[in-house]
This record gives structure tokens, C-alpha cells and sequence, in this order.
């Protein structure tokens, strides 16, 4: 099986570098499993930072923090504070494609500002800067 699956993700890794040799550009859409490999914890998965928390809808509020500032400094020190990702191969990868001209622009759901680290300009962060 392991054989099987190597061999797919090879030719859907070919099959993707066609498709951008051929393209004139191309835009790059991405959210939290990009910056995963880099130490960013997800948000929503069973091991995401939501786990045992409220929702981000409640959490992320005004009314939240001033009711619960402990719980949402926490949340914010855990969030912003407690870790120093650094970019990895497809946040490279990706910077690289822009300075070759081929990648026009990242948008992307994160917030980390790896993107901009590896060396993209053209990034659209879709939760706010």
C-alpha cells in the first residue's frame, strides 16, 4: 500500500508541475496545513488549538475577552506567543515560484506571516494582517 500511495503522490506531483510549466501564472490558495509542518498548530482539527476551548465565533470577541481575560490571554499567548515557526519547503517553494514569475499571488487563511518570511510580496491574508 505504501507503494501505491508513493506512486500517486508522485504522479499528482508531476501532473502539478505540468500544469505549471505549462500556465503563464498561476494563484495559490492555502490555509493552516501549510504552516502545520512548521510548528503552527491548526485550529479546528482534533488536536487544534480549539480543542476543549469555545469556539473561535466566541472566543474571539470583545464581550469574550472582557468576560474571561485569563482564558483569552492564554489563548492568545498560546496562539501568538509560545512558539518561533520558521518557513518550510512549500512556503519556500512557493516564494520561489513568485520570483520566477510563474506564482502571481498566495492567499491564504493564515495569520503566521510565514509566507512574507520565505520571501513572498504577493500575499493576501484572508483572516486579516
Amino acid at each position: 500500500m505504501t507503494t501505491t500511495v508513493s506512486t500517486q503522490l508522485l504522479e499528482s506531483a508531476r501532473a502539478l508541475a505540468d500544469m505549471i510549466k505549462a500556465a503563464d501564472s498561476f494563484v495559490f490558495f492555502g490555509g493552516a496545513g501549510v504552516s502545520t509542518e512548521s510548528g503552527v498548530p491548526d485550529f479546528r482539527s482534533n488536536k487544534g488549538i480549539y480543542t476543549n476551548r469555545p469556539s473561535a465565533e466566541t472566543m474571539l470577541t470583545p464581550s469574550y475577552m472582557e468576560r474571561h481575560p485569563e482564558s483569552f490571554w492564554e489563548f492568545y499567548r498560546e496562539l501568538f506567543m509560545s512558539f518561533d515557526p520558521k518557513p518550510n519547503a512549500c512556503h519556500i517553494a512557493l516564494a520561489e515560484l513568485e520570483s520566477l514569475g510563474k506564482l502571481s499571488h498566495v492567499i491564504t487563511q493564515n495569520v503566521d506571516g510565514l509566507h512574507q518570511a520565505a520571501g513572498s510580496r504577493n500575499v493576501i491574508e484572508l483572516h486579516g494582517t
